[in-house]
């Protein structure tokens, strides 16, 4: 079977690695926490291409029900369509709508199914699913039939932590915490989005966003997405390394640094150490 170690455009650490490749061996979902912007989602994406897997995407929303997952069964569409004479109403299945894990289990090729941000359903979003993950399987109450999967789906599910998931279903995951990543590993993840950049930018634009990170009462500390971002803005205005450069990182506020900082309350915190350390 073939291994996840990443790929040409993810840098996977050798933890995170033997996460994944440790959930496809169980056949468990792979649980995987971490600070916004660590990669969670994208992982899902660089796994079905390692794998060469189809990927399908469940983007769950405040108001997503675990049923949806499954099917919908459209009553009103049917009703409106028997009052027009609609010929399709005699067929139930034509107002069932397949959900994600259907379409996971239909798969003939073994997918990745990606659970995206599951922490922001309602608490029994998770319970809810536990017989189907655990079977592989759900019935259709509509048409009395019983959809297996085919294969058995590698399933990714992220949290950001917005609130505790059940015991019971944390029980059936395989869970790995994407820590944040190191200056090494970082410089690696530059490499990879910004081939033959200059190391003495890397290095000033690394010093100051590890600093910025630092800084005690931030209230969202920036992420890796958001230092791609602030790199991407140096390169496209040709900012000198010595701009960035600077000895005390709370004397001058980076350049760009709206691409770093995402509220007025680190902003304003930001401009007043600096100011302080500038009178100091």
């Amino acid at each position: 079977m073939m291994k996840f170690s990443g790929t040409a455009s993810y840098i996977a650490t050798p933890d995170l690695a033997v996460a994944v490749n440790a959930a496809i061996a169980l056949e468990r979902p792979l649980l995987v926490k971490g600070e916004p912007g660590t990669g969670k989602t994208e992982l899902a994406f660089q796994v079905a291409a390692a794998l060469d897997a189809p990927l399908i995407t469940w983007h769950v929303k405040s108001t997503t029900r675990a049923a949806q997952g499954l099917y919908e069964y459209d009553a009103v569409t049917r009703l409106r369509d028997s009052q027009l004479g609609d010929p399709r109403v005699g067929d139930v299945k034509n107002y069932i709508r397949r959900g994600k894990l259907w379409e996971a289990f239909d798969s003939p090729k073994r997918p990745v199914l990606l659970i995206d941000e599951i922490d922001k359903a309602d608490i029994e979003f998770p319970n809810d699913l536990l017989l189907e993950l655990d079977r592989m399987e759900f019935f259709v109450y509509e048409t009395g039939e019983t959809v297996k999967a085919q294969v058995r789906p590698v399933i990714l599910i992220t949290s950001n932590n917005e609130k505790e998931l059940p015991d019971a279903f944390l029980r059936r995951c395989f869970f790995h915490y994407i820590k944040f990543p190191d200056r090494q590993t970082m410089q690696a993840i530059i490499d990879v989005h910004f081939p033959g950049i200059k190391k003495t930018l890397v290095n000033e634009a690394l010093t100051s966003f590890y600093n910025l990170r630092d800084m005690p009462g931030l209230k969202k500390r920036p992420s890796t997405s958001e230092l791609l971002d602030w790199l991407k803005l140096l390169l496209v205005d040709d900012i000198a390394p010595d701009t960035v450069r600077e000895h005390d990182a709370k004397k001058l506020i980076p350049p760009l640094y709206g691409a770093l900082l995402k509220n007025e309350q680190d902003v304003h915190l930001f401009e007043r150490l600096a100011f302080l350390a500038r009178r100091g």
